[in-house]
Formats: C-alpha cells, sequence, structure tokens
C-alpha cells in the first residue's frame, strides 16, 4: 500500500513537472485550432463532445479521453490547446 502511494505520487510529481514545462502553443496552431474548434462545435456551446470532434478534428478526437480526464463527456478549446502543446 505505501509502496503504491509512493508510486502514484512520483508519477504526479512527474506530471506536474512536464506540464510546467510545456512550451506555450505555437500562435499558428492555436489561431487553427480555435478555427477548427468553431467548425466543430456544431451546437456552439463551446463544449466539444467527442462525436463533434470525430467529424470535425478527427486527430485531436484520439484524445480525447486524455483531455476529458473528470468525464465530463466534453473538452473545451483551451483543453485541446493544452493538449496540443504537450505534444509539441
Amino acid at each position: 500500500m505505501i509502496r503504491t502511494l509512493v508510486v502514484a505520487s512520483a508519477l504526479l510529481l512527474t506530471t506536474g513537472s512536464a506540464i510546467s514545462q510545456t512550451k506555450p502553443l505555437d500562435p499558428k496552431v492555436a489561431a487553427e485550432i480555435d478555427q477548427k474548434a468553431k467548425a466543430a462545435d456544431k451546437n456552439g456551446d463551446g463544449k466539444l463532445t467527442k462525436a463533434e470532434l470525430e467529424a470535425g478534428m478527427p486527430r485531436i478526437a484520439k484524445g480525447f479521453d486524455m483531455m476529458d480526464a473528470d468525464k465530463k463527456g466534453y473538452v473545451t478549446v483551451d483543453q485541446i490547446k493544452t493538449f496540443a502543446a504537450a505534444r509539441q
């Protein structure tokens, strides 16, 4: 049990460190994400479901489950940008 907690804590620290070291997203990429997300958001609610992403942003849709970590059933443009920046 203690070993599991130590490993989990180490993973959280490593993940937090990796996130804080993420390079800023290229402005051209950010603008492209904004444009494609706006087109993909068919009901205009600012929340992109997996189906909306699969139809309008299929490459991004592959990471939907990672972006939707809290399992709300949607992601925001900011979540997409953070996801893209972490993968630069």
